[in-house]
Formats: structure tokens, sequence, C-alpha cells
């Protein structure tokens, strides 16, 4: 089968874009709490002190996480379909490497938020029987991962039995 993605030496990577599509979440995560903190300051003169300082260590924090954490995710998520199964690897410190059998594939859907679509980006999610949960392989190309859905699902339906 040919599989539709970039070979890469331990697996297929992330789109390059997906760096993109995590930092702009990252962003919007940790801007959320800091804004809310800093007009509170501003409207509430005798606890500036109190709601400003947690705003500056959350940004401070918010901006390590956005210079690091997406660059790391990039080089450590990698994913795999072979005719026998899905292989996924995440993890920073602890590396998780999960494999899916495509006898024990139930659904195969595409994932694409409203950032990721911004950035042309989708996640294909593989839902098996396992009690771990899906399989996800997230920052494909949205063409790929559409791609990659459609093969996957015609791979597990030429495989016999009921997924469970």
């Amino acid at each position: 089968m040919a599989w539709v993605a970039e070979r890469t030496a331990g697996g297929r990577k992330s789109d390059r874009r997906a760096v993109g599509w995590w930092s702009t979440d990252l962003v919007l995560l940790f801007a959320g709490p800091v804004v809310v903190l800093l007009v509170l300051g501003l409207l509430i003169r005798p606890a500036r002190f109190w709601l400003v300082a947690p705003a500056v260590v959350i940004a401070v924090i918010g901006l390590g996480a956005v210079l690091a954490l997406p660059r790391w995710w990039f080089r450590v998520h990698r994913w795999e379909v072979t005719d026998t199964a899905v292989y996924t690897r995440t993890g920073w410190f602890w590396q998780e490497w999960r494999v899916a059998p495509l006898s024990r594939i139930q659904t195969v859907d595409t994932r694409r938020g409203p950032v990721e679509q911004r950035f042309g980006l989708a996640t294909v999610v593989v839902t098996t029987a396992s009690a771990r949960g899906a399989v996800t392989m997230p920052g494909l190309d949205h063409v790929h991962a559409e791609q990659v859905a459609e093969q996957l699902t015609e791979a597990t339906q030429a495989i016999p039995g009921d997924a469970t």
C-alpha cells in the first residue's frame, strides 16, 4: 500500500505548519487568564499587585511554553500506517508508542478545529476497541489527512471481523 505522507526516520512527521498551530493554541490558552488578571488589576486598585503579579508570571511561563513546546512536539510526534497497523509515538520525557492493529479499528475520522483550519491542517482520529482511547495523528495537511483516512477505511474494510 502507498501511504500518503513524508517518510522520515522513525515514522512520518506532522506537517511543519503544526508548529504554528500549536503555538497559536498555546497563545490563546495563556492569553485569556493574563488579560483577565490585567484588566482586573487596572480596575481594582487595592488588589493591583496581587492581580498583575500572577499575570506577569503566567505570561512568562506562557512565553516559554510558546517558544519551546511546539518545536519539541514537532520533533517527537511520529505516526505510521502499515498494511497491518497504525503506529503513533508521542511524549516528551516518557514517550508512548501506540499500535492499533487494522483489525481492531472501528472508525477513522478527521478533525479540524478553527485554528487547525486556519493553518490548513487536520487530525486523523483512529478509534479502536481499546480502553486507552483513540489513536491520533495531529498536524497533517488536511488533504493528506483525508487521503490517509480514506485509505485506512478501505484497508480496514478488507479485513474480516467486527473490530471488537
